[in-house]
């Protein structure tokens, strides 16, 4: 027996992420307060997309928007596709500035999907949701913290992706910095060397598990736990703007660091009122989003969800 879809509009909002956090390269992820809105609903033939907001005019308006793509994903995964989709983007995340953008959307697909089948929720589960995003992202870093929202550390084991969702301490405090220009994962990626010294990978062990403890119990330790040495110096050359700010906000005791692949900056403690960023910058004071991307409307209403992997959830 195939799969029914609900006739009703299924919507959906995605959170900005922030991978790596300093020393968690490829593993520790925040889910951000600022969120992009998507909302579909099952049509009779082909695929169609409205976007306004970041993207819009630039980004495919059919088959191959991202948002798209993943949901056929979805479809694929439980077996059947609809005859087709109408899609509407209210886009907020910035574009290509490593915010997770492209986990947002992937993450909104995936949710959609889910939404838009009957008893989808049950039939693809959170771990489901989680190693087909993943799967199409490349990486978990940034769609862990997307569909589950706080503070997530996520690895690949043979099965795919898992992750945990650790509740974040009330003295986190995320600050973004955001520039004009684009920068792209792969540019930022093809600047790191294949191996590092072993007391570098050393380093960032120690600081990976202190950023953890901090982020969690003792923010008062925040500063000494996003020191990282296995990937923002190298990529400093190419981004040359992002490290100076990095450094500056660090020198005035400010825990900073490159967001994801950048070039935005993010500071997890508060930034000092005489602080000067710049014109260059746009800076935008954001919480810790706790409940990841949502899925309302048709026939569900996604209000709790369980653990996706060994550990615990808040």
């Amino acid at each position: 027996m195939g799969l029914s879809f609900v006739t009703e509009p299924v919507s959906v909002s995605t959170p900005a992420t922030s991978a790596n956090l300093g020393p968690g390269f490829d593993a520790l992820g925040l889910a951000l307060t600022l969120y992009d809105d998507l909302t579909a609903r099952v049509t009779e033939d082909g695929f169609t997309v409205a976007v306004s907001g970041e993207g819009a005019g630039d980004l495919p308006a059919g088959a191959d928007h991202l948002v798209i793509r993943s949901m056929l994903e979805t479809f694929d995964e439980a077996g059947q596709r609809p005859p087709g989709i109408a899609l509407e983007c209210v886009n907020r995340i910035p574009q290509a500035r490593g915010m997770g953008s492209s986990s947002a959307a992937i993450v909104g697909g995936v949710q959609l999907a889910r939404g838009l089948i009957r008893n989808g929720l049950e039939l693809i589960d959170d771990e489901a949701a989680l190693r087909i995003a993943a799967r199409i992202e490349g990486h978990p870093d940034n769609v862990a913290p997307c569909l589950l929202g706080g503070f997530t550390i996520a690895w690949t084991e043979e099965g795919g992706a898992r992750a945990v969702r650790l509740a974040t301490d009330p003295g986190v405090r995320p600050t973004v910095f955001i520039p004009a220009e684009v920068g792209y994962t792969a540019t930022a990626r093809a600047a790191l060397p294949a191996e590092v010294p072993h007391r570098d990978a050393a380093f960032n062990a120690g600081r990976s598990a202190l950023l953890t403890h901090a982020l969690t119990t003792d923010p008062s330790l925040l500063l000494p736990a996003t020191e990282d040495r296995l990937h923002q110096g190298y990529r400093a050359a190419g981004m040359p703007a992002t490290a100076a700010l990095v450094a500056g906000l660090r020198a005035a005791g400010v825990a900073a660091m490159v967001s994801g692949a950048g070039p935005t900056v993010l500071a997890l403690t508060e930034v000092p009122a005489g602080f000067q960023a710049g014109a260059h910058w746009r800076g935008e004071v954001l919480g810790v989003d706790d409940a990841g991307a949502r899925v309302k409307g048709g026939m569900v209403e996604h209000a709790e969800r369980g653990p996706v992997a060994a550990g615990r959830t808040s």
